[in-house]
This record gives C-alpha cells, sequence and structure tokens, in this order.
C-alpha cells in the first residue's frame, strides 16, 4: 500500500489481524465477488455463491457467462467481500476441480449453507477452486494499523 496510507511495514505499531480473521469471513460470507479480465483488456466483476472449503474458495458458472468465458482464456481472478470496512482480498488462480472426494464434500456443504444441491452430473458447470496466492485484510477500525498483505506458496 502507498506509504501515505499509514500502514505500518513491519510489526512495530501494527496490530496485525490474524489469518482466522479473514477465514471467519470467507466461512460466512454469502456472496462473493469474482473478478475477471475480459480479452480485451477491460475488467468484469459479478457475485457468486460458493465455500470457503479447504484453505480455497470453490464456486460455479457457466462456461458461457462472462466470467466462464473470461477464466477459460485466462484463469487469473481476484475474490472480493461484499464488505468495505472488514476487507478480505483474494487473488489467485480458478481451476475446474476434477477431485471426486472434495466435489462431494462442496455439493453436501453448498446444499448446506444455501438450501440448493450443485448436481455433479451437469459437466456444463463446472466447479472452480480458488487457492489464494495472495490476500489483503483490513478492518476499517483498525486501519491502517490491522492491515496485513499475505503470501502464501
Amino acid at each position: 500500500m502507498p506509504a501515505a496510507y499509514g500502514v505500518p511495514t513491519d510489526a512495530s505499531g501494527a496490530e496485525l489481524l490474524p489469518w482466522s480473521w479473514a477465514v471467519e469471513r470467507l466461512v460466512l460470507a454469502r456472496n462473493y465477488w469474482i473478478c475477471t479480465t475480459r480479452a480485451d483488456g477491460r475488467p468484469h466483476a459479478a457475485p457468486v455463491w460458493g465455500l470457503w472449503l479447504d484453505e480455497a474458495l470453490w464456486f460455479s458458472t457457466s462456461p458461457e457467462s462472462q466470467k466462464g468465458r473470461n477464466l477459460a482464456r485466462n484463469p487469473t481472478v481476484l475474490v472480493h467481500l461484499e464488505s468495505g470496512d472488514d476487507v478480505v482480498i483474494l487473488e489467485g488462480e480458478a481451476e475446474p476441480s476434477r477431485d471426486a472426494d472434495a466435489l462431494a464434500r462442496f455439493v453436501d456443504a453448498y446444499e448446506a449453507k444455501y438450501d440448493y444441491r450443485v448436481d455433479l452430473s451437469n459437466s456444463d458447470t463446472p466447479i472452480y477452486v480458488v487457492r489464494p496466492r495472495i490476500a489483503q485484510t483490513w478492518a476499517e477500525s483498525g486501519f491502517p494499523r490491522a492491515a496485513v498483505r499475505w503470501l502464501f506458496d
């Protein structure tokens, strides 16, 4: 972040939010904003239902949707929760899941959360998994001392 924001560059003076704070918000979120890039470079953002499962965001979308077409061409994605006060932003790549056991857990958890059962036999709607490479978190009430940038392997 720009130095003018006053975000500490080391732990001194910081009140760093733990990753568990972000995970709690990712689990409880109902809608996740998925940001992708069109072929001409223009951004596209749309909300989806999803789950935080196995340290990743899981969601589905039709390959014919704008975000589906964007992901087929460029899997790079940014995910943002709805709150601008308790902020969680993830950057990563959306990859279709092919893990049958994980997909079964996704379907059960999705149904419990949204009262809707995803039909895995419908190959027209892949289930995407986003494992974050970078995350940014902050709470408006503690900003700028509570801003954290996370890097993942």
